[in-house]
């Protein structure tokens, strides 16, 4: 794809964010859009939050759980950057209003105390790089109207990040079976979703070693210090102003939010 039509397409992405106005797919617009020419608008995206002062914070995986393929209709993973402006502490009320057509997510985070560097990252290597883990929410936001998207479109939105939470408990992965740990999800008091580890493509350290080693190949690491977000353990959850949310991971711990 022309370079200048990269840099208006994440403009154009920017300008949906910061309006709260979704515009219409990307990929359905009559010219070639390649994964690759998404991974670059997606770049494009993010640099311009970071010239308004923003900064890296970690990275997350998208579509890694069946449920959440099926609801979208995308058949692979992807991947984002976490931004400092995109984190609110456990129990933090989100409001609503920065938020486009928000869905709430429940997955297992990493704190990453060493870099890992790919190709050949395993799921051994992920556990010995992880200085602990976390129960989080992330909520999931399109810029694309409707939810009407292709991998590209998620990819170029930079994994339809929105914002994400953070559990206060911090444990060891030592000894946990992640892919066997439980979730489930309340909302208003009930349980709507329900899940285990093993979503994350089988197991999310295994998640973990494929955000590595596919970034590897673009020369990026994930690097100590990051929080990196291992995907959904179940379907997508949509949240409006008024709800209140809460995830239990058996072994982990728990996290919350609400909606104002």
């Amino acid at each position: 794809m022309d370079p200048e039509l990269i840099a208006e397409c994440g403009d154009e992405l920017h300008r949906a964010l910061t309006a709260r106005v979704p515009v219409i797919p990307l990929s359905g617009r009559g010219h070639p859009l390649t994964v690759r020419d998404a991974y670059h608008i997606q770049q494009h995206f993010v640099a311009r939050r970071l010239a308004q002062g923003d900064r890296v914070t970690g990275k997350k995986i998208g579509v890694t759980s069946l449920p959440v393929q099926q609801m979208l209709d995308v058949h692979q993973p992807d991947f984002g950057m976490l931004l400092a402006s995109m984190e609110y502490p456990d129990g933090k009320a989100i409001p609503a209003s920065t938020l486009i057509q928000p869905r709430a997510e429940g997955e297992i985070a990493f704190f990453l105390k060493r870099d890992l560097r790919g190709p050949g990252v395993t799921r051994a290597d992920v556990l010995a790089a992880t200085e602990a883990v976390s129960a989080c929410f992330e909520i999931v936001d399109s810029r694309i109207t409707d939810w009407r998207i292709r991998i590209q479109d998620t990819v170029a939105d930079n994994a339809s990040c929105g914002v994400y939470v953070l559990g206060k408990e911090r444990v060891s992965p030592a000894g946990l079976d992640l892919a066997a740990c439980t979730m489930a999800l309340e909302k208003n008091g009930a349980v709507v979703a329900t899940g285990q580890g093993s979503a994350a493509l089988g197991h999310p350290a295994e998640a973990v070693a494929w955000l590595a080693n596919t970034l590897g190949e673009l020369g990026i690491a994930l690097l100590a210090g990051e929080t990196i977000l291992s995907g959904s353990l179940a379907a997508l959850i949509p949240v409006v102003a008024g709800d209140r949310l809460r995830l239990r991971i058996d072994g982990i711990g728990t996290c919350s939010t609400e909606f104002v």
